[in-house]
């Protein structure tokens, strides 16, 4: 266990330092990373601070909270198949983004897209909580989400349709693929408060997820209350894929494969997969982004797409096995 967190925590560092140096300049390393320190406020400093170093931060903090929401409900429901965007926030939050873009908003403030897409995420869970109920279990849980998701994804390819600027429907498709290109501190800590907040959520329901691998009753006698754990769990979530989507679009499949990769190597305790997805999360989403950049530079390739082409596959595989031990 002790090893696997090394291992992941030094590919994440190695990796940062490598998304540094990655750009279309072709500038050396060495110089990139002394222009990150420089005082003299030249264009390469400029470039490493206002554009590489928020594109890296981002990477780091909306893959571990992917990984870290992923592992979470892999854990609540006991379905390896879970993944954050069942709870349909990510729609949500889509959906409040999508409405900016289409309403011109969007054009007229730089935040007015993420708090758009904020907004659109607190609407989904408290709605979500609502159609589950105090008492509801995992499968309303489950069924509330997915009915938001479908909802916010009607009404999403509504604007679509309705859209009388070519342009503005453009940019909502090329949005919902997901992003890091021309993000700013700014955006970073927009969406770190609400990392945070999440993880430190999700940090709290760990004795409870591993008590309920014993099953919902078991876990009850052992003093857990579930009420108060699936509402840390969805809040939690909730606040780090709200405040991803908001700021980087729609980026899928994370917190679905990095857990189940992960899960065979901590012994399938769910509190100690919470840590090692975090730490997967920020690593697969840096590789990501950095593929991104070198496969086609001159193409602005969407990060959404490269994390749906390497974690469909993985999916359909977990489809296949699930099957397969069932037999």
């Amino acid at each position: 266990m002790t090893r696997l967190m090394i291992v992941l925590l030094s590919c994440g560092v190695g990796l940062f330092l490598l998304s540094l140096t990655i750009g279309p300049a072709g500038i050396p390393a060495r110089d990139s990373l002394a222009a990150l320190f420089s005082a003299d406020y030249g264009p390469l400093t400029l470039v490493m601070r206002e554009i590489r170093l928020p594109r890296a931060i981002l990477a780091i903090f909306i893959g571990a909270g992917l990984g870290l929401a992923g592992a979470a409900m892999q854990g609540y429901l006991r379905n390896p198949l879970a993944e954050p965007g069942l709870l349909g926030v990510s729609g949500s939050a889509a959906l409040g983004a999508v409405l900016a873009i289409y309403t011109g908003l969007a054009a007229s403030n730089v935040l007015a897209l993420p708090f758009a897409a904020l907004a659109g995420a607190v609407i989904g869970v408290t709605l979500i909580m609502i159609l589950a109920g105090p008492r509801g279990g995992s499968l309303t849980l489950i069924l509330a989400g997915i009915a938001i998701s479908a909802l916010a994804g009607a009404l999403t390819s509504l604007a679509l349709n309705l859209s009388p600027n070519p342009f503005a429907a453009n940019e909502i498709v090329f949005w919902m693929m997901g992003s890091l290109s021309d993000r700013s501190m700014v955006h970073v800590w927009l969406a770190l408060p609400f990392f945070l907040v999440g993880a430190i959520m999700i940090a709290v329901t760990a004795r409870g997820l591993d008590a309920l691998t014993l099953g919902e009753e078991a876990a009850e006698t052992l003093g857990i209350n579930l009420s108060r754990l699936r509402i840390l769990l969805v809040l939690g979530t909730a606040s780090i894929v709200g405040g991803g989507t908001a700021v980087a679009g729609a980026i899928g499949f994370v917190g679905l494969v990095v857990p189940h990769i992960l899960r065979p190597m901590v012994g399938a305790s769910p509190s100690r997969l919470l840590l090692a997805s975090a730490l997967g999360g920020a690593v697969m989403l840096q590789l990501a982004d950095i593929a991104v950049r070198i496969i086609l530079p001159d193409r602005d390739l969407k990060l959404g797409v490269v994390t749906a082409l390497v974690g469909a596959p993985l999916f359909l595989h977990l489809i296949y096995k699930t099957r397969r031990d069932m037999l």
